[in-house]
């Protein structure tokens, strides 16, 4: 029997607000993310992610802040993400209040840091966030399956096969897979269809899609092309629709939604 669908909107937090660009770029302040958690929640979002889009240093006591407000406020899973380098880093989220912790570019750099954090909290805590970018004629490298692994907002390219990437984090213990398109993020033209397919075709643990949610159409063939979960940002953010017109919209496509 297939899970329901998972509508999870994101807030991209940037110096304790939530912020908002293309492609990573031109970010504009979308509001409090305490303030923004409780209205998605009220509208019946089945879980949140944070990702914290700056991650420095001087800012991880605000990122711990706002987890521990926002936790007693919500009574639905909480993803937090951004700058996560070290099982103590995963530990401390989980004792603000984060149910799962989203790990990218560590990852990337110690592949190890999947089996440590699955081994000690469970793989369930663990979200593998792959930024992938399909390979163009100028890219300096060319993958096997067409898709790279990018950092930093999708501006550094690592030369790694995204397909390749999210076997391998898998078999490593990843609990789930956040699939953001880096070529559709922001821009509303609908989530990259392909992309879900293919990593799909390579990793049997829940899939999230990501990138590039514009209209409500925009969501049914998502989870077609394979995706268990849903997520998006200035939709929601700047109130074009709302997680309840997402999961009607779902439910009327044949989708069990909670």
């Amino acid at each position: 029997m297939a899970l329901a669908v998972r509508v999870i909107p994101c807030l991209d937090v940037d110096a304790g607000r939530v912020v908002k660009g293309v492609n990573f770029e031109n970010l504009r302040d979308a509001g409090d993310p305490v303030e923004l958690a409780r209205e998605y929640y009220r509208q019946g979002a089945d879980e949140l992610t944070f990702l914290d889009v700056t991650a420095s240093s001087s800012g991880r006591e605000t990122t711990y802040d706002m987890v521990r407000r926002t936790a007693e406020e919500l009574f639905i899973p909480l993803t937090v993400g951004g700058g996560v380098r070290t099982p103590h880093d995963v530990d401390m989220l989980l004792r603000c209040g984060a149910d799962k912790v989203g790990v990218n570019t560590a990852a990337i750099q110690n592949p190890d840091l999947i089996s440590e954090v699955a081994d000690r909290f469970g793989a369930q805590v663990l979200v593998l966030s792959i930024d992938a970018r399909r390979c163009t004629e100028e890219s300096d490298h060319q993958t096997e399956s067409g898709y790279e692994v990018t950092t930093i907002g999708g501006k550094h390219r690592t030369g790694i096969d995204a397909l390749e990437w999210a076997e391998k984090a898998a078999e490593l213990g990843a609990g789930e897979i956040l699939l953001n398109s880096m070529d559709a993020d922001g821009t509303k033209n609908g989530f990259d269809l392909p992309m879900i397919r293919d990593v799909r075709s390579v990793v049997d643990i829940p899939l999230i899609a990501s990138g590039g949610a514009g209209r409500l159409e925009d969501f049914p063939p998502a989870i077609e092309a394979g995706a268990d979960a849903v997520l998006a940002a200035s939709v929601f953010h700047f109130g074009e629709m709302t997680v309840t017109d997402v999961k009607t919209t779902l439910k009327n496509a044949g989708y069990e939604v909670r």
